[in-house]
């Protein structure tokens, strides 16, 4: 399907960093932009990001 492009460390950050960004949809200024958390959780999930595959990058170890 796709190739990985993420490495541990990104992907826990990725999780990390979503899960805060959509906690501010529930308790902070409730806006829907934070529903971009849930882009970051899916990303770290299937080990891929479609952006790093655009501008030819990858935290993967070769």
């Amino acid at each position: 399907m796709f190739t990985p492009n993420l490495n541990s460390i990104d992907r826990i950050l990725r999780l990390i960093i979503g899960i805060a960004i959509l906690s501010l949809a529930f308790f902070g200024p409730q806006s829907p932009w934070a529903y971009i958390g849930i882009i970051l959780i899916l990303t770290a999930f299937i080990n891929f990001c479609p952006l790093y595959r655009i501008f030819g990058l990858s935290t993967r170890a070769k």
